[in-house]
C-alpha cells in the first residue's frame, strides 16, 4: 500500500497563502524531493490549476528564475490525479477521479507505488477527516503574516500526530514531518 503523504508551506501564524512565503532555491531543492518521493500528485482543482499556469510548459506565463526550472520540470512530468466536480477534463498527466472521495483515494492507495503527495487546503483537510493522509509535512516559514487561509480550518476533531523528521533550512524555514498517532481504536 503506498502511502499518502501532505505537504505545505505555512506561516508562524498558519496562513498557507504560497504568495507569503519565502520561496527560494533550497525550498525548491526540498520540494523536489518530497516530489521525487512519490510517483504520484493528487490534486484538488484549485491547486491542479494554479500548478499548470505556473508550471506546465507552453501555459505557463512567466518566466521562471533559473533555480526553479529543475523543480517546474519535475512536477511537469509527475503524474497527476485530480479530484473535481466541476472539471469536464483534465491533461497534463493528468486523470480525472469523480465519485467518491474515500473510495477513489482508498483505490489508490492500494495500487503499488511509492507513495502519493497532496497539497493545497480544501482536498487535505476532507482526506484528513476521512482519515487518509499518513504523513503530514508543515515546512513553518519564520514570518507571521495576519491573513490568509490557514491549514485545517474547520476540522471536526483534533489529530494527534508524531513527529518523525525535522530539516531546518537557511531562510530558518523548518520543515517538520508527522505521522499520525496511533490509538487503541485506530489499530
Amino acid at each position: 500500500m503506498r502511502p499518502l503523504r501532505y505537504s505545505i508551506n505555512v506561516s508562524l501564524d498558519g496562513c498557507c497563502d504560497h504568495r507569503e512565503m519565502l520561496a527560494d532555491d533550497e525550498l525548491h531543492r526540498h520540494a523536489i524531493e518530497n516530489l521525487e518521493r512519490a510517483d504520484a500528485l493528487l490534486f484538488g482543482r484549485v491547486i491542479y490549476q494554479m500548478m499548470e499556469s505556473a508550471f506546465r510548459p507552453g501555459v505557463a506565463t512567466e518566466t521562471l528564475p533559473a533555480w526553479m526550472e529543475p523543480f517546474a520540470r519535475t512536477i511537469d512530468a509527475a503524474r497527476k490525479f485530480v479530484v473535481s466536480s466541476t472539471l469536464e477534463r483534465v491533461d497534463w498527466n493528468a486523470r480525472l477521479l469523480r465519485g467518491d472521495l474515500e473510495t477513489s483515494v482508498r483505490a489508490l492507495k492500494e495500487e503499488d507505488g511509492s507513495g502519493l503527495l497532496v497539497g493545497g487546503v480544501t482536498l487535505p483537510l476532507a482526506l484528513a477527516e476521512l482519515g487518509l493522509i499518513d504523513e503530514y509535512e508543515f515546512v513553518v516559514h519564520p514570518r507571521i503574516v495576519g491573513r490568509g487561509p490557514t491549514v485545517f480550518a474547520g476540522l471536526s476533531k483534533h489529530l494527534d500526530l508524531r513527529l518523525v523528521d525535522r530539516l531546518e533550512l537557511g531562510s530558518g524555514a523548518v520543515a517538520m514531518r508527522y505521522e499520525p498517532r496511533k490509538t487503541a481504536a485506530s489499530g
